[in-house]
């Protein structure tokens, strides 16, 4: 454990943020299931509607540096490509 005072609050910090960003991390991985099922379901409408939802959730979390620029626009890029491959 840390003796320094500055040392024991980026501690502290650091273990916040490894929360919000799991946190974030695990909503998006939901919002992705929720696009996947809706295409597995041959639900054009909710499958539309999910993909507008995750691309702006991950959109939300690339800004706030939780992922990537790339990696990000894989996910978006993906998603996408699954959607449209129903029309």
């Amino acid at each position: 454990m840390a003796n320094i005072k500055s040392a024991k609050k980026r501690i502290l910090v650091t273990a916040t943020k490894a929360e919000r960003n799991k946190a974030i991390k695990s909503k998006i991985k939901t919002y992705i299931k929720k696009v996947e099922a809706a295409v597995e379901a041959s639900d054009k409408a909710a499958a539309a509607e999910a993909l507008k939802t995750a691309s702006t959730e991950i959109d939300k979390a690339c800004s706030k540096g939780i992922y990537h620029k790339n990696n990000a626009a894989r996910k978006v890029s993906r998603l996408t490509k699954l959607v449209n491959a129903m029309n």
